[in-house]
């Protein structure tokens, strides 16, 4: 019996066409996924992620009026002229440095149908191979970064990885939860039997929380076609992964690491605090000047 060819995750999807509601005024014009954590927008953060795991192309799923995405990850002739000009070198360096990230596609969501309706719009792209999902709303500040950690995961199990944080008390109800149990080789992967969106506390099958990184096969693509739209018609990612466990394993990661949901404004707060504490350059003055500010 031929074995088959293990498969690598070189493409990376990043659903990006939300309205950003939850950040108004701001979001009226600037997308969400471009408010900045310091000087860098969330979804730099989340590419420079995937690249470090190993993906060389990026697919971003935007909608009408976010094109300032494309702007920041494409080359500016003018601003670099002027760096050029003025001699500064180090910021030359940063601003060419971002539109040599990757190769870069952007595909649009006409309508705002679900998490699911997002992932699919990148099908034509993605073709018949596994890739990655990352929620550009969940920043993962971690030594190795949080998809690197799932890739290698992936390369070990050729299955599905669904990055996983343990949650307590009632907050797992703002979380699609699983039903797990850890596997005997390795206690970081959780062989996922079943999921569950935002389950009361007391029903919840576990604390093992779903968050914004995923590994996908391309079968999800097909299921996504073809499961019922749930409330307003939205297309559930968590119903196309339930119904990939008909026919593949699919396993939780507990990856090492700290999650910001920059999606909310405390939890950007809190992020943009710990980021910028730990610059070599901001966190010295950043952190006496926190000290002596009167609470």
């Amino acid at each position: 019996m031929t074995q088959k060819t293990p498969q690598k995750i070189r493409k990376a999807v990043f659903p990006a066409a939300g309205m950003g509601t939850r950040f108004l005024p701001a979001t009226k014009t600037l997308p969400k996924e471009m408010l900045c954590l310091v000087d860098k927008p969330l979804i730099q953060y989340g590419v420079e992620e995937a690249v470090a795991a190993g993906c060389t192309e990026i697919i971003i799923i935007t909608s009408r009026g976010k094109t300032i995405m494309e702007d920041h990850f494409d080359r500016s002739p003018e601003l670099e002229a002027s760096l050029e000009a003025k001699n500064k070198t180090a910021l030359l360096e940063i601003a060419r440095s971002v539109s040599k990230l990757a190769k870069i596609t952007f595909t649009r969501q006409s309508e705002p149908l679900g998490l699911g309706h997002a992932v699919l719009q990148a099908k034509e792209i993605v073709g018949d191979e596994p890739f990655a999902v990352l929620l550009p709303d969940d920043i993962v500040d971690a030594t190795i970064p949080c998809m690197k950690q799932m890739v290698e995961a992936f390369n070990e199990t050729q299955c599905s990885i669904l990055g996983s944080e343990v949650v307590e008390g009632a907050a797992i109800s703002a979380y699609g939860c699983l039903d797990c149990t850890p596997d005997p080789k390795n206690p970081r992967l959780l062989a996922v039997k079943n999921m569950v969106e935002k389950p009361r506390p007391e029903d919840a099958p576990s604390q093992n929380a779903i968050i914004g990184r995923y590994i996908l096969t391309p079968r999800i693509f097909e299921l996504l076609e073809t499961i019922t739209p749930g409330a307003g018609g939205e297309l559930q990612l968590t119903d196309g992964i339930k119904a990939l466990l008909k026919y593949e394993k699919v396993y939780g990661f507990s990856y090492e690491g700290k999650r910001h949901d920059a999606g909310d404004k405390l939890g950007f707060l809190k992020a943009t605090v710990e980021f910028a504490l730990k610059r070599d350059d901001l966190g010295p003055p950043f952190r006496a000047w926190l000290q002596s500010f009167p609470i």
